[in-house]
Formats: structure tokens, C-alpha cells, sequence
């Protein structure tokens, strides 16, 4: 008895019973671990209602809208009025045979619908979605287009103060114009937390609605330019020499950069005109969101100056850790400069990304920039500070054992309560999709497969005592082709690992491209996927920031990190993945063969074998012929570098998120064998 309440409570939260893993077999979650995370619901999921609170329809497809009777033999009258989106005056009728008639081909949009019985009225948002996600004209007519994708962070100037900024990334793209990139793809560019700068992953953010501000280029500001009180500090021997140092070295400090950028950006607004029309019109329409997360980065900055490991709200007072206390507004009336301060961070980098995005335009790129959606949040950030209700904040998200990991991963990520987010009507999801799809023509989502399903394990537990919460994946995808459409901007979903047979077809006919690793693909034989083979309707690219570069995974450097940093606990688990390598570039190798590639005496299959810039852009340039919409390259490659930007799997054992390009953005384009790869890459995509 007590396992069938259990298993309907179960299926009640959509804690999925099983799940198949990367062999094939079924694995179900242990019973202690489905009752914790039970608990992580907070009781919260279930609900009744005549209407639901929200309720999708696609555009062309019958409209049949039934109210949630609890009694299928009672016969409810009342009447509705549907008010369509930016329009005054309601459609009306009546209720008939216990369903709502809606009118046929409504408008696509976000529509409001009111139903009355008696004297009770139920309220509905009523969402129109198409079919399809945003494509441009390019891919509807099957064209090959290629450009790069880097870590903004990682970039080299002349004139950044240690960290790759907006100023870094218009250089870049204006260096890109000869070669006629058709994109260039950046890492997650959320706010994290200034007055925490080691908290430097941009996959675990405070918000994902707000910019990092690390990101701000200082020295094109108008008001920094003319202070003359920032310019003398500026040109200070002190500072001039403290940024030629941090400038200089391979690995970002995080720790000397950002209270540098800060105390500059401080300078810079005293010579702000706070009545700007434009800053205005910001601050009106960013509304309460931006107003929590300027107070989040005020009041954390000012706790941090008077206490220590103050890393985040719930390290904080408890009279702190709610928006709306009586502290906190008490704070905001005391502070209300510092929050103006936060404010304009985000009005300036806001400004400076719109500003690249319309160079890309300029340069007639079909997509321009696009950009990259984190999976999830931190649980003690901004965006978690003002609605905890809507996430389980005694769960995080991570993923299942496998052969790779038999511990499985926790990624420390903090997960919406999909009933909750239904009760919302969509709107932090809504929300979050907008702001992402701000000043970009393309949109990368970090593990697609969370629109379907997330691991969630309870919080402080490893992730081996996990399981998988159902999310409903219809609706969001509706969600994404509808403001995908309004933005025209392109959807790319990062489906990389053990991937559900059900998601595919929906987010093949959703339009939603696929996100191809070159290392990864095989064919039925066994052999390096042909080129031709690879899907039209994906991205194909040969690394990633998860993974090894060109270099790193041909000499298997990832490995000999691997083994010092405790990836692989398991000496069998790695000498199998050593094999495996092996043959993997065997069989690269011979593709290239077949391709009449001129392989370099001694470059082979073995881990010891050596390898160069010349065979790294032979492979790059071979791999340009891939018959997908998309493919990518990062600099690293181009630069035949070794050390990886990120090990899964690690945290404080590697530097993580740090590793800059070994060359400056002036030095990468003046290489004369960087230059022929993007050429060759070019004419690659267009015959």
C-alpha cells in the first residue's frame, strides 16, 4: 500500500520511474532517494481548477479547449471572453457541452482568457505558438555557413584590463570581415558575482537575465574618457603598470581584475547624467528584475566589505535573504546610488553588446552573434533571491552515472519546479528566452534535454542518488518557436550525451538545430562518420569547452589531466578510454587518407605521436566539408594550443575558466597559416 502512494506521488511530481542509460539498461531510482526529493516539491504539484493557468495550442490546429470537470456528468454553464494580445476589446461566447468553442485561427501570441460561473472566475493565458523555430533565408535554402566560437573572457588586446571585453570582441569580429564569417558564437555572457570574482564559471550564474559586467569595456566609455579625476588615475604609474601585468599573464586573475574594473567603472559614473532618456527608458522597462538584481550585486558587495564568506544570499543574514524584507527595502532606500551604480552596469553592457551585434549586421552576416543559454542558476544568486518558490532549492541538477563517470555529475545548478513554472504561466521561462534573444541571431541552449527531463539530486547527496524530474517539454518548445519567431533568432540545442529517442523528432520538427562533435561521430560500422552523412539541421563542430583541443585530444592530454586532477579514479575505466582514443583516430586518420590529405611523416594513432599546427588546420579544413548548416571553429584550434579552458569534473583542482589565447586578437589574424585556414574554411562551405 505505502509503495502504490508513493509511485502515484511519484507520478504526480514527475519523478520519472526509470530511465535507460548509455548501455541500453533500465535503471530506477532507490526509494529513499524518490522521497527526498518528494520533499523537494514542497507539496506543491498538485492543483485543480476549471481552467488551467496556462494552455498551449499551435497556430493551425483545431483549437479544442475542455474544462478540467471534476464530475464528467455535471453540465457547467458560464461564458468566456479571450482578450487577444495588445487588443481592448474581448472575443465572447459561451460555455458549450463543458468545453470552450475558441475561435479558429487565432493570431500567434500571448492571449488572456477569463472564464465566469455564477459568480467564480477562473483566468487563463492562452499561447499561440507555430510549428516551427526561426531559420533565415540561408538555411531554408540549404547553404553551408561556418564561423567561430570563442570564449569572450579569453581574449588578448592591447587596451583590456585583463580580462576579454566588448571592445575584444568588435576587434575581433571586424577582424573576421575579410574571411565572411557567418557567425560567432560566444559562452554564456550571465551575471555572476562581482563581489565574488573567483565565482568565475559562466555555466553557474547569479542570474541568466541579467550581463556580466566584467565584460564592460571601460576605456570606450564617454564619461570615463572625460573625468579627469578617472583619467589621472588611469595614467597613474601604479595602475598603468598593474594592468600591463594582469594584461600579460596566461591565466585571468579574477581576483585583481574585477575590483580594478570596478573602482574604474565607479570614476566613470560620476560623470553620469542620470536623467539620459535612454537610461531611463532602461530603468522603466527592465523593470523589477533589474531592480533585484542591481540590489543583489549592492547589498552583496556591501556584506562582503563588512563580513566575511558572505557568498551568497543564503550566507547572508536571514533578515537579507528575501527581496522584499523589511531589511532589504530599508537597504535599498539607504543605498539607492550604489543600486544606480549596478543599474547603469547593465545599461552600459546592454549598450556595448547591441553595439557588436549591429556590427555583425553591418557586415552582412546571416546570424551574427549567437549566444549560449546555462542549463540553470546557482542557489544562492539574484535570479533564485526574489523567487524561491519557483525553484527546488533542496535539489540541483547534474547528470546520471556513466562510463565516463561512475560518480555521475552535480553540477551545483539550482532547478525550476516545472509545476510551479506551469502556475506562472511560463513567464520566468518566457522571460528568461527574451532576454537571451537580446542583440543576437541565434540562440544556443545549453542541455536541451532539460526541457524533458532534468537529474535532480538532493541537495548535499552525490549524484549516483539522483533521478529524473519530467518537465513539460511541448509546451516549452512552443514557447521557444514563438519567441523565436518574434526575435528571428535561431535555436541550436546542445544534445550531446545519452539522448531520449522522444526529444529528437520534437526538436527535428521544431526547427531546432542539433549540436555535432566531430570526435563523437561514428557510423554504423564503426567508422569516422562520412561527411556527407552528418545532418543538414545541426551545428558540427570539432571541440568544445568541455572537452580537449585539437591538440589536447590528440596526444591525449585530456588524459594526462585527467589522472592528476582525480577525473579518472578508476585505472581500468582509463585505460579503456586510452583505447578507445586510439582507434577513434585510426579511423580519422584514414578518413583523411581517403580524402587525399598529405599526412605528415610520424603523425599517427598512438597517444605519443606528435602533432602540429600544419595537421591541426588539415584537419579543421577537412572537417569544413561536413554537409551541416553550421560549423565552428574556436582560436584555440587555430592556434594549435593544448591547454583546455575547462575540466569537467574538477573545480578548484584546475583553474577552470581562466586559461586566456596564447596570442593577442592583432597577433591571430596576422598569422599568415591562420589566415590561409580561414580562407580555406571559406571556399570549404561554399563548394
Amino acid at each position: 500500500m505505502m509503495t502504490t502512494i508513493l509511485n502515484k506521488q511519484c507520478q504526480q511530481a514527475g519523478i520519472l520511474p526509470y530511465f535507460f542509460d548509455e548501455r541500453g539498461l533500465k535503471i530506477s531510482p532507490k526509494t529513499e532517494v524518490k522521497k527526498r526529493l518528494l520533499k523537494a516539491f514542497e507539496n506543491n504539484f498538485s492543483q485543480h481548477s476549471l481552467l488551467p493557468t496556462v494552455k498551449i495550442f499551435r497556430q493551425k490546429t483545431p483549437h479544442f479547449f475542455p474544462l478540467n470537470t471534476p464530475n464528467q456528468r455535471e453540465h457547467i454553464q458560464g461564458k468566456w471572453q479571450l482578450w487577444l494580445e495588445n487588443q481592448t476589446e474581448p472575443l465572447q461566447g459561451k460555455i458549450k457541452r463543458n468545453a470552450i468553442p475558441l475561435p479558429q485561427n487565432l493570431p500567434l501570441g500571448y492571449h488572456q482568457l477569463q472564464l465566469t460561473v455564477g459568480k467564480q472566475q477562473w483566468q487563463c493565458v492562452l499561447i499561440i505558438a507555430p510549428e516551427r523555430c526561426y531559420q533565415p533565408i540561408e538555411l531554408l535554402e540549404h547553404k553551408k555557413l561556418w564561423g567561430t566560437f570563442l570564449q569572450l573572457y579569453t581574449l588578448k588586446s592591447a587596451t583590456n584590463w585583463g580580462i576579454g571585453d566588448f571592445g575584444d570582441l568588435k576587434q575581433f569580429i571586424r577582424s573576421l570581415e575579410p574571411y565572411q564569417a557567418d557567425f560567432l558564437g560566444l559562452n554564456p555572457i550571465h551575471a555572476l558575482f562581482p563581489a565574488n570574482p573567483e565565482s568565475a564559471s559562466p555555466y553557474s550564474p547569479s542570474s541568466r537575465r541579467w550581463l556580466n559586467i566584467a565584460y564592460i569595456d571601460i576605456g570606450s566609455l564617454v564619461e570615463f574618457q572625460q573625468s579627469q579625476t578617472a583619467q589621472a588615475w588611469f595614467n597613474s604609474a601604479e595602475i598603468q603598470q598593474k594592468l600591463t601585468a594582469l594584461r600579460a599573464t596566461d591565466w585571468i586573475n579574477y581576483a585583481e581584475v574585477i575590483p580594478l574594473k570596478l573602482t574604474g567603472l565607479r570614476f566613470a559614473f560620476q560623470q553620469v547624467d542620470k536623467e539620459n532618456p535612454a537610461f531611463i527608458k532602461f530603468l522603466q522597462k527592465s523593470g523589477e528584475s533589474l531592480q533585484v538584481q542591481a540590489t543583489f550585486d549592492a547589498l552583496h558587495a556591501h556584506l562582503s566589505q563588512h563580513f566575511s564568506e558572505q557568498w551568497g544570499w543564503d550566507f547572508w543574514a536571514k533578515a537579507y535573504q528575501d527581496f522584499n524584507s523589511p531589511a532589504v527595502q530599508q537597504f535599498r532606500q539607504q543605498h539607492q546610488q550604489d543600486i544606480l551604480f549596478y543599474s547603469w552596469l547593465q545599461f552600459i553592457a546592454d549598450q556595448q553588446l547591441a553595439e557588436c551585434d549591429a556590427l555583425c549586421q553591418r557586415q552582412a552576416m546571416p546570424i551574427g552573434l549567437y549566444r549560449d543559454l546555462a542549463v540553470g542558476v546557482t542557489g544562492n544568486g539574484a535570479e533564485t533571491w526574489n523567487n524561491k518558490t519557483l525553484f527546488c532549492l533542496n535539489a540541483s541538477v547534474g547528470a546520471p552515472p556513466d562510463v565516463l563517470g561512475p560518480q555521475g555529475q552535480n553540477w551545483g545548478l539550482t532547478p525550476f519546479n516545472p509545476h510551479i513554472l506551469q502556475q506562472q504561466a511560463y513567464r520566468p521561462f518566457i522571460e528568461l528566452v527574451r532576454s537571451n534573444m537580446q542583440h543576437c541571431g541565434a540562440l544556443r541552449l545549453d542541455h536541451i534535454m532539460s526541457l524533458l527531463r532534468l537529474w535532480w539530486i538532493p541537495k548535499g547527496d552525490s549524484a549516483v542518488n539522483g533521478a529524473y524530474i519530467r518537465y513539460p517539454v511541448d509546451d516549452l518548445i512552443a514557447i521557444l518557436a514563438l519567441e523565436s519567431q518574434r526575435h528571428q533568432c535561431t535555436i541550436i540545442g546542445e544534445d550531446l550525451g545519452t539522448v531520449p529517442k522522444e526529444i529528437v523528432s520534437k526538436l527535428r520538427n521544431a526547427g531546432i538545430l542539433s549540436y555535432k562533435i566531430f570526435y563523437f561521430e561514428f557510423d554504423q560500422q564503426g567508422q569516422s562518420r562520412d561527411l556527407q552523412q552528418y545532418p543538414y539541421q545541426a551545428m558540427t563542430t570539432l571541440s568544445t569547452h568541455d572537452l580537449p583541443t585539437i591538440n589536447g585530444y590528440w596526444r591525449g592530454y585530456d588524459f594526462e589531466l585527467g589522472k592528476q586532477f582525480g577525473v579518472y579514479p578508476n585505472p581500468k575505466i582509463l585505460s579503456i578510454l586510452q583505447q578507445d582514443r586510439v582507434r577513434a583516430k585510426r579511423k580519422i586518420l584514414d578518413r583523411l587518407q581517403q580524402a587525399g590529405i598529405d599526412i605528415e611523416q610520424g603523425i599517427d594513432e598512438t597517444l605519443d605521436s606528435p602533432v602540429n599546427k600544419t595537421f591541426n588546420h588539415q584537419l579543421q579544413r577537412y572537417v569544413a566539408k561536413v554537409s551541416s548548416a553550421l560549423f565552428g571553429l574556436q582560436p584555440e584550434d587555430w592556434l594549435d594550443m593544448t591547454e583546455p579552458v575547462n575540466i569537467p569534473g574538477t573545480s578548484t583542482q584546475y583553474p577552470n575558466w581562466r586559461r586566456k589565447l596564447t596570442k593577442n586578437i592583432d597577433a591571430i589574424f596576422a598569422d599568415r597559416e591562420i589566415q590561409a585556414l580561414l580562407i580555406g574554411v571559406k571556399q570549404q562551405r561554399l563548394g
